[in-house]
C-alpha cells in the first residue's frame, strides 16, 4: 500500500559561521529523482530507480539512527567529495567554501 502523505528528509548546507543564527541562510541539496520542487517535472527512468532517491523515500520513515548512511552522506556532502556530489542534481556550494 501507499502513504497518503509523504514526509521528506531534506538536507541542506549554510555558509554561516553560527548556524543557529537566524540570519543563516540554509541552502537545500537536490536531488536527481526525489521528490522536491514542485514545479519540477517528475523522474521518469523506468523500469529503474536512483537509488539514493529511493533509500530517502524510505528513510523519511525511520529515524537517523536507524539510516545511520545518512550520516555518512552529510559527512561526504560537508567534505565535498566529488563522487557523493555526482549523486545530487545540484551542489549549492560548488565553486564555494564547504558549508
Amino acid at each position: 500500500s501507499i502513504t497518503k502523505e509523504r514526509t521528506e528528509v531534506v538536507i541542506q548546507g549554510t555558509s554561516s559561521l553560527d548556524p543557529n543564527d537566524p540570519a543563516a541562510v540554509w541552502e537545500e541539496y537536490d536531488f536527481k529523482c526525489k521528490p522536491g520542487d514542485l514545479k519540477r517535472r517528475p523522474c521518469f527512468i523506468t523500469p529503474y530507480h536512483y537509488r539514493l532517491d529511493w533509500l530517502m523515500w524510505f528513510a523519511a520513515f525511520q529515524t537517523y539512527e536507524q539510516n545511520e548512511w545518512i550520516i555518512h552522506l552529510a559527512g561526504k556532502l560537508l567534505a565535498q567529495e566529488e563522487a557523493t556530489l555526482s549523486l545530487m542534481a545540484t551542489n549549492p556550494f560548488a565553486g564555494r567554501a564547504p558549508p
